[in-house]
C-alpha cells in the first residue's frame, strides 16, 4: 500500500522554529518529522511514499533524495497552500490503489497499524484514526460524528463550537474514490479546500468510514511547546525503553531443575 505524505505547509505557527526550513525538517528528538513519518510508515510495509512538497519544497528533496531507507520516494507539488483536499489532489495521478495518508507534523505513537488492517478487511471505503480531546482544544482539528456501529457520519473542521470531542488525528487510510470527491470540494469560509468536505461528500454517496479509537499518543506540532512535547514524550519513551533493555539483560539466568 502506497502512503502518502502531506508536507507542503510554512509552519508559520512555528516561527522562529521555521524561519530557515520548512515545517516537516523541524527536527523532534534530533530527528526530522518527517522521519518520523516515514519510520512509522515504513513499519507498516508502505512500498512507496508520495510526498507533497511546496514551502521550500528543495530542503526536503535534497535531505531524502529518491528514497528512504529502501522506499522509493515521488515527489509532488502543490504550488499554493489551499488545503488539504487541494494537496491531495496533486497525488491523483500517482496513486490507483488503496491508500495510507499521514499529515507530515504529526508524531505518533498510536495503533496505526489497526487503521490499515480495517481498511484491507474490505469492510470499509475509509478508515481514520480518531480521538478524543478536551472540548476546548477540538476547534483546532476536524471534529466527527459517530453512529452506535462506529462509522463517522459528519465531519466539520475546526467548528468555533464542536460538536463533539472526538478529532481526526492526521492518519487516514483511503480509496481512489476520495480523489472524485476532492474534485467537487468548493472553498471553504477560510478559501481552503477543506478535506472534511470531500470526506463528507463520501459519506453522502454512501460510502463507509470507520473510525479507529487511538491506543497510544500523538502530538500535532502545530507550535513551538508542541514541538518541546513531542520530544519530552520520545524521550522519555526512549530511556523506559533502554531501561526495560537493561533490565532483562541483567535477570539473571533460572537454574534448570537438578542442576
Amino acid at each position: 500500500m502506497k502512503a502518502v505524505v502531506l508536507a507542503a505547509g510554512k509552519g508559520t505557527r512555528l516561527r522562529p522554529l521555521t524561519d530557515d526550513k520548512p515545517k516537516g525538517m523541524v527536527e523532534v528528538a534530533d530527528k526530522p518529522l518527517l522521519t518520523h513519518c516515514f519510520e512509522q510508515l515504513a513499519e507498516m510495509d508502505a512500498d512507496e511514499f508520495v510526498v507533497v512538497v511546496g514551502y521550500r519544497k528543495e530542503d526536503i528533496i535534497s535531505h531524502y533524495g529518491d528514497e528512504f531507507r529502501g522506499v522509493p520516494i515521488t515527489y509532488t507539488h502543490q504550488r499554493e497552500q489551499k488545503g488539504l483536499a487541494h494537496a491531495l489532489l496533486t497525488v491523483e495521478e500517482h496513486v490507483d490503489d488503496d491508500f495510507m495518508l499521514m499529515l507530515g507534523d504529526n508524531v505518533f505513537r498510536a495503533n496505526l497499524g489497526d487503521v490499515v488492517s480495517r481498511q484491507r478487511e474490505e469492510r470499509a471505503d475509509a478508515a481514520f484514526l480518531v480521538e478524543e480531546v478536551p472540548y476546548e482544544e477540538a476547534s483546532r482539528y476536524g471534529v466527527c460524528d459517530t453512529n452506535k456501529y462506529g462509522e463517522i457520519t459528519n465531519v466539520i473542521e475546526k467548528p468555533e463550537e464542536p460538536p463533539t470531542n472526538l478529532v481526526m488525528t492526521g492518519f487516514y487510510t483511503f480509496t481512489p474514490a476520495i480523489f472524485h470527491a476532492c474534485h467537487l470540494v468548493q472553498p471553504s469560509n477560510r478559501g481552503e479546500y477543506e478535506i472534511s468536505e470531500a470526506i463528507d461528500l463520501l459519506i453522502e454517496s454512501g460510502r463507509t468510514i470507520d473510525a479507529i479509537r487511538m491506543d497510544g499518543w500523538r502530538i500535532d506540532v502545530g507550535y513551538p511547546e508542541d514541538r518541546d512535547e513531542a520530544e519530552r514524550r520520545l524521550t522519555g519513551a526512549a530511556e523506559v525503553e533502554a531501561e526495560s533493555a537493561s533490565g532483562d539483560e541483567e535477570k539473571p539466568v533460572e537454574a534448570a531443575d537438578g542442576e
